[in-house]
């Protein structure tokens, strides 16, 4: 074949030119630990066994919303690789697990890691560390302090917020209630307990009659609730996790005490709370939401709950439909593919804080209508309206208009 010299020329531009984009194309992707082309390294730590373990399907949730993800092709053509340990709601194992994550499995971050004093025990070593400690499952107020902790992001509604809004419908339509109050003794259930009280302000010392504290080891709450009965309060106000939720309905049905009964968002679950304690010893509880309840025939042709039911049934189809924390797992897992979307190829600890702190106006179909996802680089609390909410039937029924959540409010 004769030399060609234009020919040879041509190649020789067309390899350099290509060399030029794929060069540009390879600087215009910036990964950390945890990131390549191909993959996404996400950590998760749960209570799939202790005290808290009904609160193990969100895990589950999703890990099934992430393989379903991954099913049409991933987030921008890279897969999720999702790591959930089990902790069994113990702070140590909480650190222990988290460590692994971050020095052994190398993920890019943590995410939707649940309760409060498990979140607390690593909430220094991901800020030093600067790994992202994203959309933590637990509605402490401390998780909005972006000042402080940067690398740090709530996803609920903060506890004290809700308590906030239980306290002002107290003072509004029971001006001489005399409260009775059953939390957990750590972090979580003392920050539910101070919004109550400071939204109650100067009536707070006159109107909580009796307060009792329990330990996550005790095997019942049942002399806790006897005790609250014979202080007389006909107003109950019940901060505990699922387990004992349920044990505190059925005791006080039990001992035929009839409050007015407030019942923390985090345990209205009906498949897990509210089923388990009996519908008939369950009526005219109140609550609070953010949520639609899967439960709720008014959300069958609902598209975002179609949508809901569509996944449980072809990819999570040993998961409770009931059971609140399938929608909760599924709903924060919606909002970090959002998140990880936005990032593109810029898939850097930074990036996923700042695309974190940039969500406006977000809206995901297992939201109550008129409840959005804001967040600013000021601002690391994701949801701050709720809506009451009273148990009739066997279903929550809304009532009320939403309720800004702000606890400076």
């Amino acid at each position: 074949m004769p030399f060609n010299g234009s020919r040879v020329a041509t190649l020789s531009l067309a390899a350099a030119f290509s060399m030029v984009v794929s060069g540009a194309a390879l600087a215009q992707k910036k990964y950390d630990t945890g990131a390549s082309d191909t993959e996404i390294k996400i950590g998760n730590i749960m209570p799939y066994s202790g005290p808290a373990s009904a609160y193990g399907v969100i895990g589950k949730t999703e890990a099934a919303y992430f393989k379903m993800i991954n099913d049409k092709g991933g987030i921008n053509g890279r897969k999720i690789n999702f790591i959930s340990y089990d902790d069994a709601y113990s702070p140590p194992k909480t650190v222990e697990q988290a460590r692994k994550l971050v020095e052994s499995d190398e993920v890019l971050l943590i995410f939707n890691s649940l309760g409060t004093p498990p979140n607390t025990a690593i909430h220094k070593y991901m800020n030093a560390k600067k790994v992202p400690q994203l959309f933590v499952a637990t509605g402490a107020t401390k998780w909005n302090d972006p000042k402080h902790f940067p690398w740090t992001m709530g996803w609920q509604p903060s506890y004290q917020a809700e308590t906030r809004i239980y306290a002002k419908y107290i003072l509004k339509n029971m001006p001489n209630a005399k409260i009775a109050v059953l939390y957990q003794n750590d972090d979580y259930g003392k920050d539910y307990l101070k919004g109550l009280v400071d939204g109650l302000g100067a009536k707070a010392k006159t109107m909580i009659v009796a307060q009792e504290s329990y330990e996550t080891s005790e095997p019942t709450i049942d002399n806790h609730i006897v005790k609250l009965k014979a202080s007389g309060a006909d107003v109950f106000v019940n901060i505990t996790t699922p387990k004992f939720a349920a044990q505190a309905i059925k005791k006080i049905a039990e001992i035929q005490w009839k409050p007015t009964h407030f019942l923390n968002n985090v345990s209205a679950s009906v498949g897990s709370v509210i089923k388990p304690a009996g519908y008939e010893n369950s009526q005219n509880i109140i609550s609070a939401a953010y949520l639609k309840d899967a439960s709720d025939p008014q959300w069958n042709k609902d598209p975002g709950m179609e949508a809901f039911y569509a996944f449980m049934k072809k990819d999570f189809p040993e998961g409770n439909v009931l059971d609140g924390g399938t929608v909760v797992g599924y709903s924060v897992a919606a909002t970090l593919v959002k998140v990880l979307t936005q990032c593109g190829d810029n898939l850097t600890r930074a990036n996923v804080m700042k695309q974190a702190a940039s969500l406006k106006d977000y809206e995901i179909g297992t939201l109550l209508p008129g409840i959005k996802i804001n967040t600013s680089a000021t601002d690391f609390a994701p949801i701050s309206s709720l809506k009451l909410m009273k148990f009739k039937g066997e279903k929550w029924e809304l009532f009320g208009d939403v309720i800004s959540a702000d606890v400076s409010g």
